[in-house]
């Protein structure tokens, strides 16, 4: 019963069938030919895994950031960081990066962070002396901190599945997520220095940054709005979606003006296509994980792993192992549906908390956005940049190491992501 579950998802997978009906045809398959029992498990299975509350946040915080990203609030942040980083030696790259991990706080999304951020910052990369590949790369990498950096859409679903709560893995987000940032704005420095790429000379005034501040300050205090809503009991993760969302066609149809309703029907429609792939995924993935409990193919997968070692440290890095190469493969929401059942239990009976288990995943989940072939950030970064692929793959690579480098640091220093958490959850 095992083989044809994960021969047949396997197969189909290869053969570029999208992953929510490669986990839905292989539990069905399975259910027919190796499990007796009726076929109807299959639709209750499904309705129980979209049947939660809190899966209603994803909807929310795609539109949220659909609707900033296309309200101007992407300018907004970037004018705004170009403040503290522009004179700096690879400065232009800095605010590149400081953008995307503002944006990271509004769209909960790796592609649509390096979109928004990306399409403003390439062309001024490139008038100032960058390489175009560089330019990208730094768009893409960027974007990682997407699903890091709260609110964040794979959060939202490994905590539906591993049962914890949505707002403490949050708080465990920030951390890892500025860690990225600072290391990715190292290698965008040592860039510039090894290029003699020259600095922005700007003179700033007391005007220049009253105005600017004044500019961005709807677009600033959006993050406030959610994640202090949040913590203060105003509203629910759940509800701080939709309370973005409101914010957010507001900011953009009647602050800056730059949401029409033509934008506004594609952002409705877009979005809605976004949520049904996540909920698709959800879907099939509780009837594969149905299929994986009963055929105790979890537990047989913890002891196996146990069987070689217990040490946390070893499991640990083993982890970052699977996940890491799952992240070539797969997108975030199917990679975290399909491996939480599997992984978690065997790292929490070791004594690692569920919720460092729940950002390393994230944190590998946003490398797997920039590593081929499914990177979804170097794909959107392709498009925005004018380039190809494969020297964009070459030209990210030192972000990728640098990424490493900070997961590994998040993996085994723990007060990076639990600090927060211990302090505030």
């Amino acid at each position: 019963m095992t083989a044809i579950l994960f021969i047949s998802f396997f197969a189909l997978m290869f053969l570029g069938v999208p992953i929510a009906v490669c986990l839905g045809v292989a539990a069905v398959f399975t259910i027919l030919y190796g499990i007796n029992i009726p076929l109807i498990i299959t639709a209750q299975s499904m309705f129980n895994g979209v049947n939660s509350f809190p899966l209603m946040a994803i909807p929310f915080f795609i539109l949220a950031g659909n609707l900033m990203g296309e309200g101007g609030i992407s300018k907004k942040l970037v004018n705004f960081v170009n403040l503290f980083f522009s004179s700096i030696t690879g400065g232009l790259a800095m605010v590149a990066i400081g953008a995307s991990m503002f944006f990271a706080a509004i769209s909960g999304s790796c592609p649509a962070t390096t979109a928004a951020i990306g399409g403003i910052m390439v062309p001024e990369m490139e008038k100032n002396g960058y390489e175009k590949d560089f330019s990208g790369a730094t768009v893409a990498a960027a974007g990682t901190v997407g699903q890091v950096i709260p609110p964040s859409i794979p959060m939202v679903t490994y905590c539906v599945l591993a049962g914890t709560s949505i707002s403490k893995l949050f708080l465990a987000g920030v951390g890892p997520g500025i860690l990225m940032g600072v290391f990715m704005m190292l290698v965008a420095y040592l860039y510039a220095k090894k290029k003699n790429i020259p600095r922005v000379t700007r003179k700033l005034t007391i005007s220049l940054i009253f105005h600017t501040l004044l500019d961005s300050i709807w677009a600033l205090i959006m993050p406030v709005i959610i994640l202090g809503g949040i913590y203060t009991g105003v509203f629910t993760p759940t509800e701080a979606g939709a309370v973005a969302a409101v914010y957010g066609l507001i900011v953009g149809m009647f602050i800056y003006k730059e949401l029409k309703l033509k934008k506004l029907v594609k952002v409705i429609c877009d979005s809605a296509v976004a949520s049904a792939v996540i909920m698709l995924i959800m879907a099939t993935v509780s009837t594969f994980g149905f299929v994986l409990t009963k055929e105790h193919i979890p537990q047989a997968i913890a002891t196996a792993m146990l069987s070689l070692t217990s040490n946390k440290y070893v499991l640990i890095l083993v982890f970052n192992v699977i996940v890491l190469i799952a992240g070539c493969f797969l997108n975030s929401s199917a990679a975290i549906a399909l491996l939480t059942p599997i992984l978690l239990p065997v790292l929490t009976s070791v004594g690692i908390d569920p919720y460092m288990v729940g950002i390393i995943f994230i944190v590998n989940m946003g490398i797997g956005m920039v590593t081929p072939p499914v990177g979804g950030c170097l794909y959107v970064a392709c498009n925005t940049a004018h380039i190809k692929f494969e020297p964009l793959v070459k030209a990210v690579t030192p972000y990728l190491v640098a990424l490493i480098v900070a997961l590994l640091m998040v993996s085994y220093i723990e007060p990076i992501s639990m600090f927060l958490v211990n302090r505030i959850g």
